[in-house]
């Protein structure tokens, strides 16, 4: 995989005791990197870092992207030729409650996560990972391109915007000189996957309610997204990593990372899949509050096969299915360590583009 770039090479990782970032922490250590993660201490219980045990074999720092001591003592002791920033607040609806929180986590956070990578000096490939939601939604029935305006209804879509724009502005600041490392930014849309137990998302609270014999409630059921397996657009990810570090600032630029066009569900939709694969539960429709929620948006992927050579391969329906089979495996007390790196490897022999 990544023509064994990553094995033996130093990468940091943001967010590691996340969703996202425990699965790309355990796919990293499986590739052979020498990984550091820095990341707050994981916000739910149960949660993927604990279950599939993703601080073995690692160094794990407890730190928060505000404590820029820590942060860049971090990057100086390690010494990383790779970042992977994962780490952020993630949630729309919290964003409503904690928007200096927002702003403070996602974007004078990731300047903290620059500038350390700048004065280590080691540094020579860094993926941003942002969102879907940095661009302005004017929900088109069509996919976004990379080129289009960034903005955000919400605290949390916009202050993604402005991480884009930051990453853009900190590219031609300070990236230009022969000696820097190379930036992209990536943005990926309603990921699923085993392990995340994140709260207003919309598969673990179907796992919540199922495990715990109540009724599924949702808010919006016709609301559609576009829904890929959490190994996708980290593999665009690691593809993107694996591109800046052997070929360079041809690739320092923004990708869409989104599932394939028949991947576009309604919430309704996922929630009755849901329901199928574990095989019980019922779904009814809560009452809908105020909050603003987008009804459609969708990545435009064009570019990223046309220049990185990155396609998605999993339909939605096998990453429901793939999902809900790790619930229930969590649920049965099977080792969850295991069973993660059985579905990475499953998904490395599925992948049509592994030639690159």
């Amino acid at each position: 995989m990544f023509q064994n770039t990553y094995k033996g090479k130093r990468v940091l990782i943001t967010g590691h005791t996340g969703f996202k970032g425990g699965w790309l922490t355990l796919w990293l250590k499986e590739m052979g990197a020498t990984i550091c993660g820095y990341s707050l201490a994981p916000n739910t219980i149960p949660c993927l870092f604990e279950a599939a045990h993703v601080s073995d074999g690692i160094t794990s720092i407890i730190g928060d992207l505000a404590d820029t001591s820590l942060l860049n003592k971090t990057f100086q002791d390690f010494q990383p030729e790779i970042v992977f920033h994962l780490a952020a607040q993630p949630l729309v609806r919290l964003s409503y409650a904690e928007p200096v929180l927002t702003y403070q986590t996602n974007v004078m956070g990731t300047l903290n996560v620059l500038e350390a990578a700048r004065k280590c000096g080691s540094v020579k490939a860094f993926v941003n990972i942002t969102t879907d939601k940095c661009y302005e939604n004017k929900e088109v029935a069509r996919g976004y391109k990379e080129d289009e305006p960034m903005g955000g209804y919400d605290m949390y879509s916009s202050s993604k915007g402005c991480v884009e724009i930051l990453s853009s502005s900190y590219r031609r600041s300070f990236l230009q000189e022969p000696g820097t490392y190379a930036l992209a930014t990536a943005r990926a849309g309603n990921v699923i996957g085993g392990g995340d137990w994140a709260l207003d998302r919309l598969i673990p609270d179907c796992v919540r309610s199922i495990e715990a014999g109540k009724e599924i409630e949702i808010r919006n059921p016709h609301a559609t997204r576009p829904w890929q397996h959490v190994l996708e657009p980290l593999s665009g990810y690691l593809l993107l990593g694996h591109l800046l570090y052997t070929q360079g600032k041809q690739y320092a630029e923004g990708f869409n990372f989104g599932p394939r066009e028949d991947s576009v569900l309604t919430v309704a939709d996922v929630a009755q899949q849901i329901v199928h694969n574990y095989g019980k539960g019922t779904v009814k429709v809560h009452k809908k509050d105020n909050l603003h929620e987008a009804n459609l948006l969708m990545l435009n992927i064009e570019k990223a096969k046309r220049v990185l050579g990155w396609e998605p391969t999993y339909s939605a329906q096998e990453a429901i299915a793939k999902t809900a089979v790790w619930y229930q495996r969590f649920y049965k007390g099977e080792s969850m360590h295991a069973f993660t790196l059985e579905q990475i490897h499953d998904y490395e022999g599925s992948i049509p583009w592994k030639k690159n």
